[in-house]
């Protein structure tokens, strides 16, 4: 039976590079954001019912920056999307985990405590940094004002709580040490649940 690994942490935090270091030692990652994209892609299955909802979002695929800019002028926006969205993206990570063989599978879900996806998991594994380091990597993207990291922020649980609800914590403040947390968080989960 496979593990299942939640992996979560707000904006920032370095969930990419810790997902990266297990996909690196062989472990299959399912990544939240990326079953998006190509729910949003040209035949995607988010395009026709987002688009009967929105009929300005024309074309063959979701244009990403369009749907944020909906979302900052009507706070009803938000939950129509994630009604569509949502129930799309369990089945993509249900489809997953049901062909995953591995001994262990890791889940990088951002939302991973708001939106209740923990009761799928075995153990979480918060990614987190303090929270200068984290405006400082996002802002240094280029791809958001302060505002718009602002209410991402906004949406997110607060690292303080996710801390108290994780299983394992790593700080990604050095690429060395957070590839040898994942090491033997591997190790220890293959030794714990062999």
């Amino acid at each position: 039976m496979t593990f299942r690994l939640g992996l979560t942490g707000s904006i920032g935090m370095g969930k990419t590079t810790t997902a990266g270091f297990f996909a690196q030692a062989g472990i299959p990652v399912w990544d939240a954001d990326a079953a998006v994209h190509r729910l949003y892609a040209p035949g995607g299955a988010a395009v026709l019912p987002l688009q009967s909802l929105f009929p300005g979002l024309a074309g063959d695929a979701i244009d990403r920056a369009a749907l944020r800019a909906l979302i900052a002028a009507d706070s009803l926006t938000l939950p129509q999307i994630e009604a569509v969205v949502h129930p799309l993206v369990a089945a993509d990570r249900a489809e997953f985990a049901a062909k995953t063989v591995s001994d262990i599978a890791v889940f990088d879900i951002p939302l991973l405590y708001e939106k209740g996806s923990e009761a799928e998991m075995d153990a979480v594994l918060l990614v987190t940094a303090p929270a200068d380091l984290q405006r400082q990597r996002v802002l240094a993207r280029g791809t958001m004002t302060e505002a718009q990291f602002a209410q991402i922020l906004a949406r997110q649980m607060p690292d303080a709580d996710k801390r108290a609800r994780a299983s394992h914590i790593v700080e990604t403040l050095d690429l060395t040490a957070t590839r040898a947390y994942v090491s033997a968080l591997i190790t220890h989960i293959r030794g714990r649940h062999a």
